[in-house]
Protein backbone atom coordinates (compact mmCIF):
# COMPACT_ATOMS: atom_id res chain seq x y z
CA UNK A 1 0.00 0.00 0.00
CA UNK A 2 2.87 2.41 0.75
CA UNK A 3 4.22 1.95 -2.77
CA UNK A 4 0.78 2.67 -4.18
CA UNK A 5 0.53 5.85 -2.09
CA UNK A 6 3.89 7.18 -3.26
CA UNK A 7 3.40 6.32 -6.94
CA UNK A 8 -0.13 7.73 -6.95
CA UNK A 9 0.94 10.98 -5.30
CA UNK A 10 3.90 11.50 -7.63
CA UNK A 11 1.86 10.75 -10.76
CA UNK A 12 -1.02 12.94 -9.57
CA UNK A 13 1.29 15.88 -8.91
CA UNK A 14 2.98 15.48 -12.30
CA UNK A 15 -0.32 15.12 -14.17
CA UNK A 16 -2.21 17.90 -12.40
CA UNK A 17 0.66 20.39 -12.59
CA UNK A 18 0.97 19.43 -16.25
CA UNK A 19 -2.74 20.05 -16.69
CA UNK A 20 -2.32 23.42 -14.96
CA UNK A 21 0.31 24.39 -17.54
CA UNK A 22 -1.58 22.89 -20.50
CA UNK A 23 -4.63 25.06 -19.79
CA UNK A 24 -2.41 28.14 -19.86
CA UNK A 25 -2.06 28.95 -16.19
CA UNK A 26 1.30 30.37 -15.16
CA UNK A 27 0.92 31.88 -11.67
CA UNK A 28 3.66 30.27 -9.54
CA UNK A 29 1.67 30.53 -6.31
CA UNK A 30 -1.30 28.83 -7.96
CA UNK A 31 1.01 26.09 -9.26
CA UNK A 32 2.31 25.57 -5.74
CA UNK A 33 -1.29 25.47 -4.50
CA UNK A 34 -2.04 22.66 -6.97
CA UNK A 35 0.86 20.68 -5.52
CA UNK A 36 -0.20 21.34 -1.91
CA UNK A 37 -3.87 20.44 -2.36
CA UNK A 38 -2.86 17.18 -4.00
CA UNK A 39 -0.48 16.41 -1.14
CA UNK A 40 -3.46 16.99 1.14
CA UNK A 41 -6.12 15.01 -0.74
CA UNK A 42 -4.32 12.24 -2.63
CA UNK A 43 -3.03 10.20 0.33
CA UNK A 44 -6.46 10.36 1.98
CA UNK A 45 -8.25 9.23 -1.18
CA UNK A 46 -5.81 6.42 -1.95
CA UNK A 47 -5.72 5.17 1.67
CA UNK A 48 -9.50 5.17 2.01
CA UNK A 49 -9.85 3.45 -1.37
CA UNK A 50 -7.55 0.60 -0.33
CA UNK A 51 -9.18 0.30 3.08
CA UNK A 52 -12.62 0.13 1.49
CA UNK A 53 -11.39 -2.32 -1.15
CA UNK A 54 -9.76 -4.74 1.30
CA UNK A 55 -12.05 -4.49 4.32
CA UNK A 56 -15.55 -3.95 2.97
CA UNK A 57 -17.76 -5.38 0.28
CA UNK A 58 -18.54 -1.94 -1.09
CA UNK A 59 -18.85 -1.38 -4.79
CA UNK A 60 -15.52 -0.18 -6.24
CA UNK A 61 -17.13 2.32 -8.60
CA UNK A 62 -19.24 3.85 -5.82
CA UNK A 63 -16.23 4.15 -3.52
CA UNK A 64 -14.15 5.71 -6.28
CA UNK A 65 -16.91 8.19 -7.17
CA UNK A 66 -17.39 9.25 -3.54
CA UNK A 67 -13.66 9.68 -2.97
CA UNK A 68 -13.15 11.60 -6.21
CA UNK A 69 -16.06 13.86 -5.25
CA UNK A 70 -14.35 14.51 -1.91
CA UNK A 71 -11.11 15.40 -3.73
CA UNK A 72 -12.85 17.68 -6.24
CA UNK A 73 -14.81 19.56 -3.56
CA UNK A 74 -11.81 19.91 -1.24
CA UNK A 75 -9.45 21.04 -3.98
CA UNK A 76 -12.03 23.39 -5.48
CA UNK A 77 -12.56 24.97 -2.07
CA UNK A 78 -8.83 25.65 -1.68
CA UNK A 79 -8.52 26.97 -5.24
CA UNK A 80 -11.41 29.34 -4.58
CA UNK A 81 -10.17 30.48 -1.18
CA UNK A 82 -6.44 30.77 -1.86
CA UNK A 83 -5.98 30.78 -5.63
CA UNK A 84 -5.38 33.93 -7.65
CA UNK A 85 -6.07 32.78 -11.20
CA UNK A 86 -8.90 30.27 -10.86
CA UNK A 87 -11.96 31.94 -12.38
CA UNK A 88 -13.94 28.70 -12.02
CA UNK A 89 -12.11 26.81 -9.26
CA UNK A 90 -14.49 23.86 -9.03
CA UNK A 91 -14.53 23.40 -12.79
CA UNK A 92 -10.73 23.45 -12.79
CA UNK A 93 -10.75 20.89 -10.00
CA UNK A 94 -13.16 18.61 -11.88
CA UNK A 95 -11.15 18.88 -15.10
CA UNK A 96 -7.75 18.37 -13.43
CA UNK A 97 -9.00 15.35 -11.49
CA UNK A 98 -10.68 13.86 -14.55
CA UNK A 99 -7.47 14.31 -16.52
CA UNK A 100 -5.36 12.78 -13.77
CA UNK A 101 -7.73 9.90 -13.04
CA UNK A 102 -8.31 9.14 -16.73
CA UNK A 103 -4.60 9.16 -17.49
CA UNK A 104 -4.00 6.87 -14.51
CA UNK A 105 -6.60 4.42 -15.79
CA UNK A 106 -4.94 4.44 -19.22
CA UNK A 107 -1.48 3.94 -17.71
CA UNK A 108 -2.72 0.93 -15.74
CA UNK A 109 -3.61 -0.73 -19.04
CA UNK A 110 0.10 -0.81 -19.90
CA UNK A 111 1.57 -1.75 -16.51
Amino acid sequence: MAYSLVVSLILTIILETGFFLIVGKRNKKDLLLVVFVNILTNPIVVSLYWLAFFYTGWNRAAVTAALELFAVLTEGYYYKKYGKGFKYPYLFSIAANAFSYGTGVLLLQFF
